[in-house]
């Protein structure tokens, strides 16, 4: 019986990965790491910054230059401001569903009040919001669902994690959780590969939830 939904932030949220992989790949290119959008995609989806530096730092053979990190952010926030928008369908899906919700991103907490709250889906879920900037390790470690789960008083066997990254599907898996993997971009392959069933429209995710067996 799944008793508590746990949703990722970007790409299941809030469409912010076509804005924000766009953005990172352009500057990764200008470290002098010739990098697409679906480069991007398959390697630093859902890790999270920290990680991204140190991949960035390894195959540059030297450190990422001080001050990137922010200046990527830079970007990323005034393109959100012109082009962020809910993911297609995720209003309409959370009206439907009658469990209970919380949300656990590789994001900061400062940037899910940003990009919730520019999509106006913060309230819906303040007080409920788990970051990895909270936890010893960020995905594909388990700890940031296994945080989300007991800050909810709800056992992981019972969780349901939404994602739309390999990464976070490894990691909800590890900690014990069914995972459904929204693959509207194509990366359905790689979502189950690792174990997530998939779907590429969040109007279906209702329905999902309503099977007793996931």
């Amino acid at each position: 019986m799944v008793e508590l939904v746990i949703f990722d932030c970007d790409g299941v949220l809030v469409d912010s990965d076509r804005i924000s992989l766009r953005i990172q790949a352009e500057r990764i290119t200008a470290l002098g790491l010739e990098t697409s959008y679906e480069d991007c995609a398959r390697d630093f989806l859902g890790l999270g910054m920290p990680a991204t530096l140190r991949i960035l730092s390894e195959r540059l053979a030297r450190p990422v230059p001080s001050g990137w990190a922010d200046g990527l952010d830079r970007a990323v926030r005034e393109a959100f401001e012109r082009e962020l928008r809910p993911v297609p369908g995720v209003i309409e899906a959370l009206d439907k569903i009658d469990l209970p919700t919380c949300v656990a991103s590789s994001g900061s907490q400062e940037k899910m009040r940003f990009t919730l709250g520019l999509t106006s889906l913060w309230d819906g879920f303040a007080g409920r919001i788990n970051s990895a900037d909270e936890v010893g390790r960020g995905k594909p470690a388990p700890e940031l669902f296994l945080r989300a789960a007991s800050s909810m008083a709800t056992p992981p066997g019972r969780c349901v994690v939404v994602e739309d990254s390999p990464f976070g599907v490894i990691a909800a898996k590890a900690a014990g959780m069914s995972a459904l993997g929204y693959a509207a971009d194509g990366n359905g392959e790689r979502l189950i590969s690792e174990g997530a069933r998939t779907f590429e429209s969040m109007l279906e995710l209702p329905g999902l939830l309503g099977v007793s067996t996931l």
